[in-house]
């Protein structure tokens, strides 16, 4: 039998039961000393049935954040995650950064040691009480969120969550936080609104009408339009029609550091992850979500070509240097901005044999790009390269509802990649080991979708693997986990040799501080959580491993680990 809250609730407990009325399903949380008024209410909403969000051990809380993150890509409901004062909060700064950087909402909160000294419950009382205090511990995740507030009074708790959620779920998304100090965590509070529907709701951005008019405009008379996408097409819904409409308007589709899929790696329009030889052509280019639509030192516009922003926040507000041009600005949620614009281009006239002209011209150079990316995907001659584990691991997951997170791993188009939210990559943040975490937060959303992280040696070691792979095992999460083993720092390497091609670092017999030798061995790792592991050095052994590994996490529903020994970048 369902009960309600008590009349008077610890603020600890109430925390809890305000999240419950938001729609949050999960707080992942690390526990300290900060948290005994939090456990003491959530035993006692257990003792009387009460329901609340399922808090969940998580021994890590870089892992943490990473699975509130996997979370919401599935959901698309915004997730609670709960740390330990200070240094909890720095162990987390970098998923809060990842999330900021992709518009990721999420409820941040961290104990904050006692105030006081004695005297009053709550009160300090074993030495790290003094030793985790800070002047200003929000300062530790402030420029990653968008509000950040501390809980002054336990009537409070109600009022400030339901700001703190509308704010992270409004236009653009991104995460808060809220500070709760141990001595007002012990206070007794009234009950009364706690299970009351949310008193604040999230703003939505919609396109500006006149602009979708002019961008429609611009499209349907452009001779040779283009879109860079980075951050997909928007929901499942317009995710198809955005497929629909470039393939019957002829628009050329780049996916240049895609962190989301926008379109198929098959669709006819798609043209790769190289904007160059598209944008020194294109009359109108659409930059559509994208922090960084181009190098700026390696691409140039056509003389006279428009450029159209669209996103969310089309200008990147947050960050203090992004000097792309834009002629034209659309700010609005992308599921909401690609319907208007398909809707507002469907009544202006259009040369259809100029259409289809262009149509099959983009055909025939996708279809030339992928036989080539296959071609060289398949030369396994020195060795397995990044490009051969992509194509292995696509062909395998053919027909298979699945995900994959690659940071530093496989590649997109050489991996094929076909539905809404099938490829996520890295955020442009770079916070390492962002991968395994969030692929288990979008398992524990989606248990029925295979959900698989691939990434470097060194991102692997980032994720603080054993915290991973204990919660893989804790929460039963049949993630397969793809280590692409070079044993080195090679987004560094090509990063150095990028700058310097013919300077001392690139004609080294090994580039200083980038090796990662001798390399650990990562299915021991695995093992000690009782996964399936294998190490892979054979290029003709890959496709099968992948398969046995697969058939492991779907068909047994047990974690599987893959150390790929690959060649160097």
């Amino acid at each position: 039998m369902k009960h309600t809250v008590s009349d008077n609730i610890t603020a600890g407990g109430a925390i809890f039961s305000r999240l419950k009325a938001l729609g949050v399903d999960y707080v992942f949380a690390n526990s300290g000393t900060d948290f005994p008024p939090i456990i003491e209410g959530l035993a006692e909403a257990a003792a009387k049935s009460i329901e609340l969000p399922k808090p969940v051990v998580i021994p890590h809380e870089h892992a943490a954040l990473g699975m509130a993150h996997g979370y919401y890509l599935m959901t698309g409901r915004a997730q609670a995650v709960m740390l330990h004062t200070n240094v909890g909060l720095s162990n987390g700064a970098t998923g809060a950064i990842n999330a900021a950087c992709e518009q990721i909402p999420m409820l941040l909160m961290s104990g904050r040691t006692p105030v006081m000294e004695g005297d009053r419950f709550g009160a300090r009382t074993v030495p790290i009480g003094w030793g985790q205090e800070m002047r200003d511990q929000t300062a530790l995740v402030r420029e990653a969120c968008k509000w950040d507030y501390e809980l002054k009074f336990p009537e409070q708790i109600a009022g400030l969550l339901d700001r703190a959620h509308a704010i992270a779920n409004s236009t653009p998304k991104g995460p808060v936080y809220l500070s709760l100090p141990r001595e007002v965590l012990c206070e007794v509070t009234p009950s009364d609104g706690l299970e009351a529907p949310p008193s604040i709701q999230p703003a939505t951005g919609a396109p500006n009408p006149q602009d979708i008019d002019t961008a429609a405009r611009w499209l349907a008379e452009a001779k040779n339009p283009l879109v860079i996408a980075q951050r997909g097409s928007g929901d499942e819904e317009s995710f198809a029609a955005f497929s629909k409409w470039a393939e019957y308007w002829g628009i050329a589709v780049c996916s240049w550091w895609a962190t989301h899929l926008a379109i198929s790696t098959e669709h006819p329009c798609h043209v790769g992850a190289d904007p160059g030889p598209w944008m020194e052509k294109a009359d109108v280019v659409v930059v559509l979500n994208c922090l960084a639509p181009w190098w700026p030192d390696k691409h140039k516009l056509a003389e006279g070509a428009k450029v159209i922003n669209i996103g969310p926040d089309p200008v990147f507000s947050r960050f203090p240097v992004r000097n792309f041009r834009s002629d034209l600005t659309i700010a609005g949620e992308t599921a909401l901005t690609i319907p208007a614009l398909i809707d507002a281009m469907k009544p202006l006239r259009r040369d259809e044999n100029a259409l289809v002209t262009r149509r099959n011209a983009l055909a025939k150079a996708s279809a030339k790009l992928r036989a080539s990316i296959v071609e060289k995907a398949c030369d396994t001659s020195r060795g397995i390269t990044k490009a051969y584990v992509s194509h292995c691991l696509g062909n395998a997951l053919r027909g298979i509802k699945s995900s994959v997170f690659s940071e530093l791993g496989t590649i997109l188009g050489t991996i094929v990649r076909e539905e809404h939210n099938s490829w996520f990559q890295e955020p442009h943040s770079g916070g390492l080991g962002w991968s395994f975490p969030t692929a288990l937060g979008a398992q524990l959303a989606d248990p029925d979708r295979v959900c698989i992280a691939t990434m470097g040696d060194g991102s692997y070691m980032f994720s603080n693997p054993t915290a991973c792979h204990q919660i893989a095992e804790a929460l039963e999460l049949p993630v397969l986990v793809v280590i692409l083993n070079n044993a080195e720092w090679g987004a560094v390497r090509a990063s150095v040799t990028g700058l310097y091609p013919n300077g001392f670092a690139s004609r080294a017999n090994e580039m200083p501080l980038t090796a990662l030798k001798p390399s650990p061995d990562f299915t021991n790792v695995a093992a000690a959580s009782r996964a399936w592991a294998r190490k892979v050095t054979d290029p003709q052994e890959l496709p099968k491993v992948i398969e046995q590994a697969l058939r492991v996490v779907r068909e047994n529903r047990r974690a599987a680990l893959l150390d790929v020994c690959v060649l160097p970048d």
